[in-house]
């Protein structure tokens, strides 16, 4: 690919209904120019999007594998297979989402720390969210049990020297002995403490808030539910305004009506959607393996055997159009909780999640029909619709 790329004939996804069509030229990966124009010698590749409209490419900051492909399989081929996928998607960036391993093998943990924002031929590897391993063993959900433990530091400390810097979320039960403190290590080193996979009270919820939490992993999912008699952590999570939340908007996870509300309760900028994709992803319905146990994806939706819900099969365009469905809300609001809002929680947003001059050159190309029709990802062409 050229260091130059024009993108011509778009039309931006949050033109509000202008339908001048703009140019965008990129340059060595950065977005260098946005305005009208024909024809220019660019000394470079010219794309033209056909009145298709262009928007910032999609940030899926929950995922776990996809294309037939998992983190735990601890492969850079895996990894390539996962970013590839994604941007058949949509996504032109991601959070590696694992587990960890007490006591036993986790250099998948170094793959992901060494990929960290290397090339991968399609979404970027940002970094590594770990589901635990200090969680709640009631709401453990999808995680195995050999994949939780009591707060520690020294296994905190062995986390820390698996991925360094590119750890970049950690989800935790904030109810648990010595919870607060790893929260409290966690936000003070500038890593997202996330509520998640918890049992928690509405009070223990509010304590973990205190001591860092700023994340919610899959809202209602994996978490008491709210009781008029027993608030537990949902009132907490909505009242406090500061809180991003993931939302798996598939119809499954959340009935639509319940996330209907939810996206009328919370600000919009708090939204975030996310796949919680599974190997499955994009891959057709049948029996797949998590983590050494057997699941069966069906219809978008993959599940243990026992009926418990570990992930999807769907891409993030999948979920924001069902999203769009669901809330009745607009596609560039929709756009918005896939690109800024993340952008925002992960502390990125000088760089990714809107179109301007100066960013980074992630960008996707919608088809007339919503369809993925091209993906661009630092700049490059990482996808396009055949």
């Amino acid at each position: 690919m050229p260091e130059k790329l024009l993108i011509t004939n778009c039309r931006l996804f949050n033109s509000r209904g202008n339908l001048d069509k703009v140019s965008i030229l990129i340059n060595r990966g950065i977005i260098e120019e946005i305005g009208k124009r024909g024809k220019s010698n660019t000394a470079g590749a010219v794309l033209n999007a056909e009145n298709r409209i262009i928007a910032p490419g999609f940030i899926d900051i929950h995922i776990q594998g996809a294309g037939g492909a998992d983190v735990l399989d601890g492969t850079v081929e895996s990894l390539k297979t996962i970013s590839k996928t994604c941007a058949g998607f949509g996504t032109t960036s991601f959070i590696a989402t694992t587990v960890y391993r007490p006591g036993g093998d986790n250099r998948h943990l170094n793959i992901t720390a060494e990929n960290t924002g290397k090339d991968l031929g399609g979404a970027q590897l940002l970094g590594t969210h770990l589901e635990g391993p200090f969680i709640s063993h009631e709401k453990r959900g999808m995680i195995l049990p050999g994949c939780v433990c009591a707060p520690s530091i020294r296994i905190f400390n062995d986390i820390q020297s698996h991925l360094n810097d590119t750890l970049k979320i950690m989800t935790i039960a904030p109810e648990l002995d010595g919870g607060l403190d790893i929260i409290k290590r966690l936000a003070g080193s500038g890593k997202i403490a996330s509520f998640g996979h918890s049992n928690a009270t509405y009070e223990e919820t509010l304590k973990g808030i205190g001591a860092g939490i700023s994340h919610v992993t899959h809202l209602f999912n994996a978490m008491p539910s709210l009781h008029h008699r027993a608030p537990g952590p949902l009132l907490a999570i909505f009242k406090t305004e500061k809180l991003s939340v993931q939302v798996i908007p598939d119809g499954v996870h959340i009935h639509p009506r319940i996330l209907k509300f939810t996206f009328e309760l919370i600000d919009g900028d708090r939204c975030i959607p996310i796949t919680d994709g599974m190997r499955d992803m994009g891959l057709p319905d049948g029996v797949y393996v998590y983590n050494g146990v057997k699941y069966e994806s069906k219809n978008g939706t993959s599940r243990y055997f026992d009926g418990t819900l570990i992930g999807t099969s769907l891409g993030l365009i999948q979920l924001l159009l069902r999203l769009m469905e669901f809330t009745n809300c607009s596609l560039d609001y929709a756009i918005k909780t896939v690109t800024e809002n993340p952008a925002r929680a992960l502390g990125i947003d000088d760089r990714k999640g809107t179109i301007a001059v100066g960013k980074d050159a992630d960008l996707v190309i919608l088809d007339h029909d919503y369809s993925i029709w091209s993906t661009i990802a630092g700049g490059k062409v990482v996808f396009k619709k055949i």
